[in-house]
C-alpha cells in the first residue's frame, strides 16, 4: 500500500534514510513529506521507530473539486462503511492550499456533512464527531483543485514521546530536535553537550538515538489501533522486536542551564524513561560552564534564550 510519512521542511531526507532503514520500499522525498510503499507491518513500524515522523498516512481516495458542492459528492461517493461503522466517532483534520476554498474549517465541515448523511441515508443513524478522542481520524488535503483523503494512522502526533511533563513549555519539537542530532554527524561515542538545555528535548533525543530506542514506545494509543484490520498480534511482534534491538551503551552526554526549574523538569524527563544515569544535567550558565572533556560536540537551540526571555516578560 501506498503510504505518505509527514515531517518538517529540511528533514525530508533523514526521514527517507530512517525509512529505507526500516524496509519500506518505492521511497520517494517530497515537500514536507516522504511517499513510501509497505505492508501492515511497515505502517505499524514507521510509528512505532521514525523519529522524525510526524504522522503516517494511508491515502484513501482522490478526486477533484472546483466548488463546495462537488467537494460534497465527491467525499459521498466513497463508502465509508468499509472504514468505519455507524457508532464509530470520526476527526477530520483539514490542510488546505487553494483560492477556491479559501477557509479550511468550511471544508472539514462538508467532508463530515458528506460522510454522516451517507450513513443516515443507509442506515437511518449518523456516526459522532470527536475531537479529541475519535475511533477514526481522517486527513483532506486540498491543493487548488486536487484533494486527497487520508486515513491518519497515528492519531496523536508522533512528536509526543511521553517524556514531557507539561511543567516546562519547550519551543523545541521533539522531532526537530530528533533531526538535529541526526544531521549533526554525531557519531554517539563521542561526549556530547547542550549548554541550553531548557527541559532537555535535545539530550533525550540524543539518547534513544544512541541506544536505538523506539521513540513510540512509550505512546499509549495509535490511530490504526481502532482500524479494522488491526492486528494485535503483528503490533505486538513488531514491539517485541524493536525492544529486543536497544543497547546500552556507554554515554557521555551533559546538559547544563541556567534556569534550575527547567533543570529539575530535565531530569524528570530523564527519568520517566530510565535515561538518569546516561544524562549528566548542571545548574551552570552559558559563560560559566567549562567542558568536561576536550573534545566533544555542541548541539544547542540558542533561540531558547530569547523565548525564555519572552516568557518572562509576559
Amino acid at each position: 500500500m501506498k503510504l505518505i510519512a509527514k515531517t518538517f521542511h529540511g528533514l525530508e531526507g533523514v526521514l527517507a534514510e530512517e525509512l529505507e532503514g526500516i524496509g519500506a520500499k518505492e521511497v520517494k522525498a517530497v515537500n514536507r513529506a516522504v511517499e513510501f510503499e509497505g505492508d501492515k507491518e511497515i505502517l505499524y513500524k514507521a510509528n512505532l521507530q521514525l523519529r522524525t515522523a510526524i504522522r503516517i498516512l494511508l491515502p484513501i481516495h482522490h478526486f477533484t473539486a472546483k466548488n463546495d458542492q462537488e467537494l460534497y459528492d465527491e467525499v459521498k461517493k466513497f463508502d465509508w462503511s468499509t472504514i468505519m461503522s455507524v457508532h464509530e466517532t470520526l476527526a477530520i483534520d483539514p490542510v488546505v492550499f487553494s483560492e477556491i476554498f479559501t477557509h479550511s474549517q468550511y471544508v472539514a465541515l462538508k467532508m463530515k456533512d458528506a460522510i454522516v448523511d451517507q450513513f443516515r441515508e443507509k442506515e437511518g443513524k449518523r456516526p459522532s464527531v470527536d475531537v479529541e478522542n475519535p475511533s477514526i481520524r481522517l486527513v483532506i488535503h486540498l491543493a487548488k483543485e486536487k484533494a486527497t483523503i487520508s486515513l491518519d494512522s497515528s492519531g496523536d502526533s508522533l512528536h509526543k514521546r511521553g517524556y514531557r511533563t507539561g511543567h516546562h513549555k519547550a519551543p523545541l519539537n521533539e522531532v526537530l530536535a530528533a533531526g538535529m542530532v541526526m544531521l549533526s554527524g554525531w557519531d554517539k561515542k563521542m561526549p556530547l553537550i547542550d549548554p541550553m538545555c531548557g527541559s532537555g528535548t535535545i539530550l533525550m533525543e540524543a539518547v534513544m538515538l544512541a541506544k536505538n530506542y523506539p521513540p513510540g514506545l512509550h505512546k499509549k494509543s495509535f490511530g490504526f489501533m481502532g482500524w479494522k484490520d488491526y492486528d494485535k498480534k503483528l503490533w505486538n511482534k513488531v514491539v517485541d522486536e524493536a525492544k529486543e534491538k536497544i543497547t546500552h551503551p556507554r554515554l557521555r552526554i551533559f546538559g547544563s542551564d541556567a534556569n534550575i526549574k527547567a533543570i529539575d523538569v530535565a531530569r524528570e524527563s530523564a527519568l520517566q524513561f530510565r535515561f538518569n544515569r546516561d544524562i549528566s544535567f548542571s545548574v551552570t550558565s552559558f559563560e560559566r560552564l567549562e567542558p568536561v572533556y576536550p573534545k566533544g560536540m555542541i548541539i544547542m537551540n540558542p533561540l531558547r534564550r530569547t523565548f525564555d526571555e519572552r516568557q518572562r516578560h509576559c
